[in-house]
């Protein structure tokens, strides 16, 4: 361990290297897998005394607050986020306007914009046109948006690879604006950088079902599409190889604006894992979907200095070997929960090739309906195992969901400052 204090960004940069920092570093709001709900970010900045205005909806997908500087500070968190030009439901984040649900006051996207069903439903309609079908429903009374399945007829004796890539294409100019100011801003602020640049995430079921489109063309169900990756292997095939071309000419623009000045790189939210099995079998994942991985994974690691984020949610051990061989750097969220995922064991077996970004608490049950107590004691059980000889940074499994306890959100990032030694 450092004898001296270290920067945040120095912090996170030793636990990427696989050395023990200075005190453990923590995520939250880093990226749309690490983040806080609106609701739980209002209440943090209530709780820490700081002003009292509307938290602004930077991921109205899954409804994620934003994690402005001034609690980043108060909670000691580490890393800040880069975040793609538009939202997953494809406009931009500008000109913040009121807007009320649930009687919590946010700030949205003037784009962000709804219509209400006879069921009181909320509807989010694509690129803010209100013209466009929606792609998006929060029942009446949620909190976070599912997506809306819009998927027309297809030929189903040959599926159109173009109608399923339609959406990756050259990065525009925006865009590339767009990251060289966010990169700019995240590097001046002193934190750790995880960036999201977005392209290359190989069927995560989240974008399959084009949120993000007015009018998306190809296999957008679901259930259709985990059918294609056992039944249409060679088109699922298809599909992945040209988003690869994609999207590694695309990182390489990126770079070519941005440098090395981010310390990780968000490439994919793909799910592997239910919370006792898997969606496929490890020699499926190494025949459909490591040969893309690993293309985008060499070409980083051969141009920069990135490190390569992994998340999959469940039960994933029987896929870590394969994610390592891959190229990916760091796994999230770690659920530890989830059949096989015992803290001590990963650690033990993988700890020295993987860095585990996440694992801290559970989200489904001690988090959110445990006692601060039962809190405190989950996260120092966690940081015993996951902290010692660096690779971890700290963070929950997954989002902090809605109307979570703020006590127990406090009890969490208290614990792990003790553990550290950090007064508070």
């Amino acid at each position: 361990m450092p004898d001296h204090p270290q920067s945040s960004r120095a912090r996170l940069q030793t636990a990427l290297a696989h050395r023990e920092p200075d005190r453990i570093p923590i995520d939250f709001g880093g990226s749309a897998v690490t983040g806080i709900h609106v609701s739980c970010v209002a209440a943090l900045r209530d709780y820490y005394g700081l002003p009292k205005e509307p938290v602004k909806v930077h991921e109205p997908y899954q409804m994620l607050g934003l994690v402005e500087d001034d609690l980043r500070a108060a909670m000691g968190i580490d890393v800040t986020g880069v975040f793609p030009r538009k939202t997953m439901f494809g406009f931009p984040n500008h000109n913040w306007r009121e807007w009320s649900f649930n009687g919590l006051d946010v700030l949205v996207s003037q784009d962000f914009v709804t219509s209400t069903d006879s069921n009181g439903d909320i509807l989010i309609h694509p690129e803010g046109d209100p013209a466009a079908p929606p792609s998006g429903r929060m029942p009446k009374g949620g909190w976070f948006f599912d997506s809306i399945i819009r998927q027309q007829p297809f030929d189903e004796d040959n599926p159109s690879v173009e109608d399923n890539t339609e959406e990756f294409t050259p990065i525009s100019e925006a865009d590339l604006d767009h990251f060289a100011r966010e990169v700019d801003a995240a590097e001046a602020s002193g934190y750790g950088i995880l960036a999201t640049f977005g392209g290359t995430a190989f069927g995560d079921i989240a974008l399959v079902p084009a949120p993000f489109l007015k009018h998306p063309k190809g296999i957008r169900d679901v259930a259709e599409w985990y059918m294609a990756t056992r039944g249409r292997k060679d088109f699922v095939k298809a599909i992945f190889a040209r988003q690869c071309e994609v999207g590694i000419e695309n990182l390489k623009r990126i770079h070519a604006r941005i440098g090395n000045r981010v310390d990780a790189v968000f490439l994919c939210g793909t799910d592997f894992g239910t919370q006792t099995s898997s969606f496929c079998s490890d020699a499926t994942f190494r025949s459909l979907w490591l040969p893309y991985y690993k293309q985008v994974n060499d070409w980083i690691h051969s141009n920069t200095t990135w490190k390569c984020f992994k998340h999959s949610c469940g039960s994933v051990e029987r896929f870590l070997n394969s994610f390592i061989e891959a190229g990916f750097d760091i796994i999230n969220p770690v659920q530890c929960s989830a059949a096989g995922m015992d803290p001590a064991h990963l650690k033990n077996t993988y700890g020295g090739r993987l860095v585990f970004w996440g694992g801290g608490v559970d989200t489904q049950k001690t988090l959110p309906f445990g006692t601060p107590a039962e809190v405190r004691e989950e996260v120092l059980r966690r940081c015993e195992i996951f902290a010692p000889g660096g690779g971890f940074v700290f963070d929950s499994i997954h989002n902090i969901q809605a109307l979570t306890p703020v006590e127990n959100i406090v009890a969490m990032i208290d614990a792990v400052h003790d553990f550290s030694g950090v007064k508070h």
